[in-house]
């Protein structure tokens, strides 16, 4: 089978983002654009003779046709074992967990997340190294510097493979092995919870369970979990089938993009949880009858009850959040004698951690949570550890929280998304803030007075790398903070996060709706940053 070697001239904009090199289908569809950044990735790692590699996606538009240009590449860069997901489906979790249970050199995840597919909307690759989880900077960061200068890209000359039927198959030297996407995955979730305590619950009907797959990759995994394997009732699992497009929604599992969901749940005969995952399953939205569970309450509430589940019942090493994350976690890891590690926002600085056993639970403010099973996050593990502890502890998601919060505290937390800004005047933002630094500590906005003003460093605990400029913190002597910080995970112009938070112990005040709660720091933060002026816009876009 011949092996091509082909001319081809770099571009300009192959640097990945916080989850690899997301751009709109229409960039990726130009002149050699997906096989520079694959040559890219296969000239950074070197040596690939006889190793295995993971390939898979979340079925979005260009899925399908980006896995046969990968699958040609692998064979022409040597590599040994190519598994992929039936259908060119794997969501990013089982990726990462896939990766790892065959002792693979890594893997393709083909993803974009949580943002809309279609031909006009967007699409997504990036690499996953040997621990299953994404690829640090220093490994970015060369392949960015390839990308700039690249000149050829190797491919073999072969028809398309069938990727939907499993088995194996030849492709000159290489074994391409098409795997059932759910089985490896399935298996993991079943050693770290008590299925057969969650089927009792689900099959007597004492839990009843509403998931949105929303058109998305984890359909075939919630169908095969939820309703074959646990016995949730045939329906539980909603929009299912994975499409192409999402089925024109917006894959992002919030209370705004998954109303359907949140209409359920809110609605006169709302089941006992509701959940939602994105277009990969790496994010999860956790709802309960007439409540909603922020990422950062979930985050806390399953570190103070991780010990009451089979794969955690040894207790926990320690906890990491993103530090636009809420404090809750801080609380429970104090209460535990555990450390809590504070990283910039980004799956990979969970990676040093886990891999170094420093922690066994981690969370984002973004909808992502997870622990040491894989090195991704996992929005269908979030669902299952939620039906298990409600199995448990015989508890509503609104009885857990509640005691939650009267133990420990509740954080006061909202994020407020100014979505689609032109990039220059989301920088300036930024650039605005970061000036007004200087002056802040000490000066006092009504009862609060500020203690700390900066724009967050992270000195990495394992490797010692140094991450600046990740987000800029206005932390208040009461422990209140505001946090701006500008997404890199969009493909259509800047998108502004400003995160609002302020800690109350007192149970009474417990029930205030946060925006409430929180209205004068919402104010405080138009008041410094200038979103609405600079941008014209009315408000925030998203609200969680």
């Amino acid at each position: 089978m011949p092996i091509e070697t082909r001319k081809t001239t770099p571009y300009s904009d192959q640097k990945p983002g916080t989850s690899g090199l997301r751009k709109k289908v229409k960039v990726f569809l130009q002149k050699n654009y997906l096989e520079n950044f694959v040559q890219s990735v296969f000239d950074t790692l070197g040596d690939t003779a006889g190793k295995t590699l993971v390939l898979g996606g979340d079925g979005r538009y260009l899925n399908r046709q980006a896995i046969q240009t990968i699958v040609k590449m692998s064979a022409a860069n040597g590599v040994g074992r190519l598994l992929i997901g039936q259908g060119g489906l794997l969501s990013t979790p089982a990726a990462s967990c896939v990766i790892r249970k065959h002792k693979a050199l890594g893997g393709f995840v083909l993803s974009a997340s949580h943002n809309p597919g279609g031909p006009e909307e967007d699409f997504g690759i990036k690499y996953n190294v040997t621990n299953g989880g994404p690829a640090p900077e220093s490994f970015t960061d060369a392949v960015f510097a390839r990308s700039r200068v690249i000149d050829q890209y190797r491919i073999v000359r072969a028809d398309d493979i069938d990727i939907d039927k499993i088995g194996e198959t030849r492709l000159g030297d290489m074994t391409v092995q098409i795997i059932d996407p759910v089985s490896d995955y399935a298996q993991l979730m079943e050693h770290l919870f008590d299925f057969s305590l969650i089927e009792s619950g689900l099959k007597s009907g004492a839990i009843t369970l509403s998931y949105d797959a929303m058109h998305a990759v984890t359909g075939p995994y919630a169908k095969r979990i939820l309703e074959e394997r646990l016995g949730a009732a045939i329906g539980s699992v909603m929009n299912g089938i994975p499409l192409e497009d999402f089925g024109g929604g917006h894959p992002d599992p919030n209370l705004t993009h998954a109303r359907e969901l949140a209409d359920l749940m809110f609605g006169a005969r709302s089941p006992t949880l509701g959940a939602a995952s994105d277009g990969d399953g790496d994010r999860n939205m956790i709802m309960g009858s007439q409540f909603f569970v922020t990422p950062s309450d979930s985050l806390a509430v399953l570190a103070a009850n991780a010990h009451l589940l089979p794969g955690y019942k040894d207790g926990l090493r320690g906890v990491a959040r993103s530090m636009p994350t809420s404090q809750a976690v801080d609380r429970v890891a104090h209460a535990m004698g555990i450390e809590c590690y504070e990283t910039p926002t980004g799956w990979k600085f969970f990676g040093n951690l886990l891999d170094a056993r420093k922690i066994t639970l981690c969370g984002e403010e973004s909808f992502g949570t997870s622990s040491d099973h894989v090195r991704e996050k996992d929005g269908l593990w979030a669902v299952l550890f939620w039906l298990n502890l409600i199995a448990v502890r015989k508890q509503s998601v609104a009885e857990i929280v509640r005691e939650h919060w009267r133990r420990f505290g509740r954080d006061y937390y909202s994020r407020h998304d100014y979505e689609g800004m032109p990039a220059e005047i989301g920088d300036s933002i930024i650039s605005r803030l970061r000036a007004q630094l200087p002056g802040l500590v000490g000066k006092t906005f009504g009862p609060y007075q500020v203690s700390v003003a900066d724009d967050f460093s992270y000195h990495d605990p394992v490797d010692g790398s140094v991450s600046e400029k990740q987000g800029i913190r206005i932390i208040f002597e009461n422990g209140a903070r505001i946090v701006f910080r500008l997404s890199g995970t969009g493909t259509d112009g800047a998108t502004l996060r400003i995160y609002i938070e302020r800690y109350e112990r007192d149970p009474a005040e417990h029930n205030q709706d946060p925006q409430e709660a929180l209205k004068d720091l919402i104010e405080l933060a138009e008041s410094l940053s200038e979103v609405k002026t600079r941008t014209g816009m009315s408000g925030p876009t998203v609200i969680t």
